[in-house]
């Protein structure tokens, strides 16, 4: 009998097919590298929490309950993204009962599709008698997802538990991983499930079951010869290999707040604006990491037809925005030079733009407090740093000054959404056992102002929402809109303000709530330490 049968082994003999089939489940999760799930409550993925409950007491993973699926899914998706941060792809699962239940984590696996996350969805079906008969809760599950997901894994309820069943579970984690494509992401197992719903007898986990993952080994880096005249674009997941290349080669590097390079000294702060003119004209090469969503200015530059295109590709997917960029596979390293004229000359444009701002508008005090928030995540010991897409990251984007190290930050960039930005940043304090600070706009803290919530027999991150309240949408300001647009038309159909209490949605979901307005007050609450889950508004207007 193998390890993970073993360890799965049922209580009685007579146990019902249900019963055994979640047991042997979540045992051949755990031996595929499964260490936190998130389970949301429902009546057909009973069995699994039964299963999950015992597999915990008996310290074979840590479990949350969650009552809504679509958070629980973000959730999933920033435990993950932590492990991420500490160099591990690990995969997060999330469990869901049947029907509307599994769409509403799509939103999640199309963010984990998009930035590489290994999510892994286990959704409770009805069997596959009951499947176009109109039963209650009855749709096509299986599928669901279309091309967002590595696999589709359909266990059909009687599906033996045993060997057969590790193998599926563990062929579909590893594409999860990308242990073999380099190209991590989400996977759905459809499990099947009959009635009784209902253990006949408990179990008893043994020994935790034996990891059936391995490890792959990461090529040597090949040497990558590029011109003086190089910037380094690092976008989200690019990680500090692209501060080392930039530093190796000599290069300016223009790195996105959440691409973890975004530090060292040859890190830039207004890079958007200097690529308006300047050294930005005399541009030979670009060397593209990650994913690099945040500003146009950057766009436009990957799409110079006179300037050499080269992107890093570690698995199937790479950025190439306009068809220009020459494929490399990586990991590369640069051809040492010394730091020249050309670094010199970005540096020196670097520090003339830095304090150059505009009007003390919403945007200029947003840009104030997202260069306080950057600078007082840089000291070591720091909380991680969540950043809330829209015009908020664009604010550190423009105004993070780089230090000697970087922030842990994580910012959900695949599809770049607002929603379920407060329940990732829940699932990265759950990740990496320690304090989270998100850093938001109003209306992305009223979209995902739930996610805040959690069960009273769940423990509770130390998360602090930090929200930035320019009454609405203030990424359309900056969009051709907002010079076409009747103001009226505009207010209502794009930066649609909204009449929330900020204060009682903090105590409806058991938050402490503050108000901080001005730099002396933010600086105060920046030295403070995160503790417990806490609702911060900072007024940018009036």
């Amino acid at each position: 009998m193998s390890a993970a049968r073993a360890a799965a082994a049922p209580g009685a003999p007579d146990e019902n097919e249900s019963t055994l089939l979640a047991r042997r489940l979540v045992g051949a999760l755990v031996a595929a590298g499964v260490r936190h799930v998130v389970h949301c409550p429902g009546s057909r993925d009973a069995p699994l929490a039964y299963a999950l409950d015992a597999a915990e007491r008996a310290g074979w993973l840590d479990a949350r309950v969650h009552l809504d699926e679509r958070d629980a899914a973000f959730i999933a998706l920033g435990i993950a993204k932590a492990a991420r941060l500490e160099g591990r792809c690990e995969p997060v699962a999330v469990v869901t009962t049947s029907g509307t239940a599994v769409a509403n984590l799509h939103p999640a696996v199309a963010e984990a599709d998009a930035s590489g996350t290994p999510l892994v969805v286990v959704s409770a079906d009805r069997p596959h008698e009951m499947w176009g008969t109109g039963a209650n809760q009855v749709t096509r599950q299986s599928g669901i997802f279309g091309r967002t997901v590595r696999d589709a894994v359909d266990i059909p309820a009687g599906f033996p538990p045993d060997e057969r069943l590790d193998a599926a579970v563990s062929r579909a984690l590893t594409l999860a991983r990308g242990a073999l494509s380099g190209d991590p992401g989400p996977v759905q197992l459809n499990v099947g499930l009959r009635e009784p719903l209902v253990p006949g007898s408990p179990w008893r986990p043994g020994a935790r079951p034996r990891p059936r993952t391995g490890e792959c080994r990461e090529p040597a880096p090949a040497p990558l010869d590029l011109p003086e005249r190089t910037v380094v674009v690092a976008g989200d997941g690019a990680g500090p290999r692209a501060e080392a290349l930039a530093r190796a080669g000599g290069w300016p590097l223009l790195a996105e707040p959440g691409s973890g390079a975004r530090f060292g000294p040859n890190a830039l702060c207004d890079y958007q604006r200097l690529l308006d003119g300047g050294p930005a004209e005399r541009i030979e090469a670009v060397l593209v990491l990650g994913h690099p969503t945040l500003s146009r200015p950057v766009s436009r530059l990957l799409a110079r037809p006179d300037v050499r295109i080269v992107a890093v590709a570690d698995g199937s997917r790479w950025t190439d925005v306009a068809g220009l960029a020459r494929v490399v596979p990586g990991p590369v390293e640069a051809v040492r030079r010394p730091a020249g004229g050309w670094l010199r000359a970005w540096r020196e444009a670097d520090a003339g733009r830095r304090g150059v701002r505009g009007p003390r508008d919403a945007t200029g005090r947003k840009d104030a407090v997202a260069s306080a928030v950057w600078d007082a995540h840089c000291a070591p010991g720091a909380p991680a740093l969540v950043i809330g897409a829209s015009d908020v990251i664009r604010s550190f984007d423009r105004c993070a000054r780089p230090a000697d190290r970087a922030p842990a930050v994580v910012s959900n960039r695949g599809l770049a959404g607002i929603d379920g930005t407060l329940a990732t940043a829940v699932g990265v304090g759950i990740g990496l056992g320690g304090p989270v600070r998100a850093v938001v706009g109003d209306l992305t803290a009223v979209h995902d102002g739930l996610g805040l919530l959690h069960g009273v027999h769940e423990t509770a991150p130390d998360v602090q929402a930090l929200v930035l309240d320019d009454e609405g949408g203030a990424i359309f300001s900056r969009l051709e809109h907002a010079r076409t647009a009747e103001p009226a038309m505009f207010a209502r159909w794009f930066t649609t303000p909204q009449a929330v209490d900020l204060g009682a949605l903090a105590a409806a979901v058991g938050a402490v709530h503050r108000v901080v307005d001005g730099a002396v007050e933010l600086a105060r609450l920046l030295a403070e330490p995160v503790r417990g889950c806490s609702l911060v508004e900072v007024p940018l207007l009036g």
